[in-house]
């Protein structure tokens, strides 16, 4: 009887194993009859063995497969395929396609709960180039010229109580200070002035909702989801009271809300509410720490850089000359030293250091070696922006801090052609605060340069790669001497 259990233990298990070996034989059979030429693949341990490396450290990964396997290569993580694009040759497509063959919604759909219903990834395309023209006419020249007068006055308020001279955590003021330009020129004088304290404190929790487990799970219900959804809920009651009185009382003021306000789809339907607030809580988010964090790599540079301070500082001498004291949205365009050492900073540290997006169509892509891989529907197609800022065949000495790169006869970036530099995106994708950015940096770091003289006292700060948004890790002590430049 045991002999006879044995025997058929023995031949059940044979057929499992056969079975197992015809399906996996098929598959093989499968695929390479399929005719594709697919990406080569990152080696790891089934189902989990490709999530773990990922999770270690995505850049780490990157610039280990990059070397071994080229610049196009797939990786598992889990039930997703992620396929990265690493330099121009390739990321043409990542970056130009259309949203209906590479789209932005299902990877970014995690959002939803911070920023809201009816609002960018929670509407369909046509709904969301909507809402990115309201951006795009609140940040035309004619808007942002005002908003830079806001900023001067945000900056000279700010540095006004630091003393004659003292210590202080560099970027824990620039943070600071940006939620308060943010504040002034995004959310309105309302908030600005009166609701400063309590609208910070709730974006605080919304920002600490925001955590690497939410992109997956964005509604488990976690301590830190439940104070998101409350404080969510609870800005979408301020802003709603503060959009009512100014319909009310027929005012206009010169900010971002204002423009959300009077804001029309094409055929003719004004913003909701709740669209607004929605609205308004992207823009910020995708402002605040990205600008706040390339304020702080631009100064830890400048600072440790003496030529090029040297030359910021020159640059500051020449236009007093010209303009005297006056600072403005003209004068801060014509910094052309002060752009490039913050470009300069944000090409080493952009804070998103991956963008992805989801294939809806199979495509091929040609690399630069002449290579050509098909891309199946349903893979998330990947790029970094922290690893292809430093590719060698595009800027010499990449790890360097090098803005003259940018100056005029070099201009590396330009050299290898389009999306050579994709620290604000490119394409289609193109980050709409990119001008915005550049004249936030620049206004406050412009007030820095002609009124304090500057020392880093502390180590030369380390990256944060455990953040959703790559920053800076730990203080940046500075020491500072309060000076008249002229």
């Amino acid at each position: 009887m045991d002999l006879l259990k044995d025997s058929k233990f023995l031949n059940a298990s044979l057929i499992i194993l056969g079975t197992i070996l015809l399906l996996k034989l098929f598959s093989v059979v499968k695929k390479s009859g399929s005719g594709k030429r697919l990406p080569p693949s990152v080696k790891a341990w089934p189902v989990l063995g490709g999530l773990v490396r990922f999770m270690k450290g995505p850049i780490v990964m990157l610039r280990e497969e990059y070397q071994k396997l080229g610049s196009v290569f797939s990786v598992q993580l889990v039930n997703w395929n992620v396929t990265f694009f690493i330099g121009p040759e390739v990321s043409a497509h990542f970056f130009k396609a259309s949203e209906s063959d590479l789209s932005q919604q299902e990877v970014y759909k995690f959002n939803v709960p911070t920023f809201g219903p009816g609002v960018v990834f929670d509407v369909d395309y046509s709904v969301r180039q909507e809402q990115f023209r309201f951006f795009t006419e609140a940040l035309r020249v004619t808007k942002l010229k005002g908003y830079v007068d806001q900023m001067v006055v945000e900056a000279e308020e700010y540095f006004s109580k630091w003393g004659e001279s003292g210590e202080v955590d560099l970027k824990y003021e620039l943070e600071h200070l940006i939620i308060l330009t943010a504040s002034r020129c995004l959310l309105g004088r309302e908030v600005r002035d009166k609701l400063f304290d309590d609208v910070s404190a709730l974006f605080h929790d919304l920002d600490n909702g925001m955590l690497p487990i939410s992109v997956v799970f964005p509604y488990l219900p976690i301590p830190a989801h439940r104070r998101r959804d409350r404080a969510r809920k609870k800005l979408a009651e301020i802003f709603a009271s503060i959009i009512s009185s100014r319909k009310v009382s027929g005012k206009c003021e010169n900010d971002m809300l204002q423009c959300f306000i009077d804001s029309k789809y094409k055929d003719g339907r004004p913003t909701s509410e709740a669209e607004v607030t929605g609205l308004l809580i992207a823009s910020l988010f995708a402002g605040q720490h990205t600008s706040s964090i390339t304020s702080t790599w631009t100064g830890a540079y400048l600072l440790r850089h003496k030529e090029y301070l040297s030359q910021v500082l020159d640059e500051q001498k020449s236009l007093i000359e010209k303009h005297g004291d006056k600072v403005d949205h003209d004068v801060l365009s014509e910094m052309d030293t002060l752009y490039r050492c913050i470009k300069e900073a944000l090409r080493l540290h952009p804070p998103l250091i991956l963008l992805l997006r989801q294939s809806h169509s199979d495509f091929t892509v040609k690399t630069r070696e002449g290579k050509e891989y098909d891309i199946p529907k349903g893979h998330i197609v990947a790029t970094s922006p922290s690893f292809a800022n430093r590719l060698p065949y595009i800027y010499s000495d990449p790890d360097r801090y090098d803005p003259d790169r940018f100056a005029p006869g070099r201009e590396e970036d330009k050299a290898a052609g389009p999306l050579s530099y994709i620290s604000f995106g490119g394409g289609r994708h193109g980050c709409l605060g990119e001008p915005f950015a550049y004249l936030q940096i620049k206004a406050i770091w412009t007030h820095l340069l002609r009124n304090f003289e500057l020392e880093l006292i502390s180590p030369f700060p380390e990256i944060d790669w455990n953040a959703m948004v790559v920053g800076v890790k730990g203080k940046v002590m500075v020491r500072y001497k309060r000076r008249i430049l002229t």
